[in-house]
């Protein structure tokens, strides 16, 4: 039976959120929480090996190709820089107004590089990847002070099994674009899960209004599946953190305060 790659994505994350709690791991440990994780979303590992390397395969093709984009434009980027100096120095505008829309149609380039490295393929989200670069350092530690909201939906695999992965998608899409609306960064963190980041001007108090304000907001909206409606909620959990506060022990204390309010949510 062939694997939806985004179910495995799941297993992945919610795998890797649960061992940051454990001191030690040994592969054993790790494959029983996958087969836990797997067995939760109804998915049977088969032929493991082929898997793997059809995943590392495409890893590797993904980023053989960004390397190649990468190559490219810091050789566009040099030439240019040469061209604009014998310009300048020759006094030839024409050829320096010719560097400067090469370098303008690179920097375009350049971003769209970027979004493809730091953006969540669905949700369009920031993902992983952006939250390690740009908020933590090599040592998973905050750069800066701030407040982060962990984010989980209610009922998301109730959902799923309901209505399919693909009405799934839409409201994780649906769900993103809500979120947005705070004009911080939102990181899809796992399958169902987002974190925001806002910054230490935001109190923590504001932080909960935004939050409590996107949530009744999201609610009141019914959403439409065939012809059955539903409507979509989260529980939040919300920490404040200074620069040099280790990341994974902050999102385990946002995550105690989610699962609180998850549990008077569903009482």
């Amino acid at each position: 039976m062939e694997i939806n790659p985004k179910i495995l994505e799941i297993v992945s994350n919610d795998t890797k959120n649960s061992i940051e709690q454990l001191s030690i791991v040994t592969p054993s440990i790790y494959a029983s929480i996958f087969s836990e994780f797997s067995r939760k979303n109804d998915i049977a590992i088969e032929n493991e090996e082929t898997l793997s390397k059809d995943l590392i395969q495409a890893e590797c093709l993904q980023l053989t190709d960004l390397q190649e984009q990468t190559a490219k434009n810091a050789k566009t980027l040099s030439d240019n820089t040469k061209q604009a100096i014998k310009a300048i120095n020759e006094k030839d505008d024409t050829s320096l107004k010719h560097v400067l829309e090469e370098t303008k149609a690179l920097r375009q380039e350049i971003e769209i590089l970027k979004r493809s490295v730091y953006q969540d393929e669905l949700t369009h989200a920031f993902n992983r990847k952006w939250l390690h670069g740009n908020c933590l350092t090599t040592k998973n530690i905050f750069l800066n002070n701030g407040t982060l909201a962990i984010i989980d939906l209610n009922y998301f695999k109730q959902i799923n099994d309901t209505y399919g992965h693909i009405i799934g998608d839409k409201v994780l899409i649906f769900v993103t674009n809500e979120l947005k609306k705070t004009k911080v960064p939102v990181i899809r963190y796992g399958g169902d899960e987002f974190i925001l980041i806002f910054s230490a001007a935001t109190a923590r108090t504001k932080v909960i209004e935004i939050l409590d304000k996107i949530r009744e907001s999201m609610i009141s909206k019914k959403l439409k599946a065939n012809n059955a409606t539903f409507r979509v909620s989260f529980s939040f959990g919300i920490t404040e953190f200074k620069a040099n506060n280790e990341f994974s022990h902050v999102v385990q204390m946002a995550d105690e305060e989610m699962y609180k309010d998850k549990i008077e949510i569903k009482k």
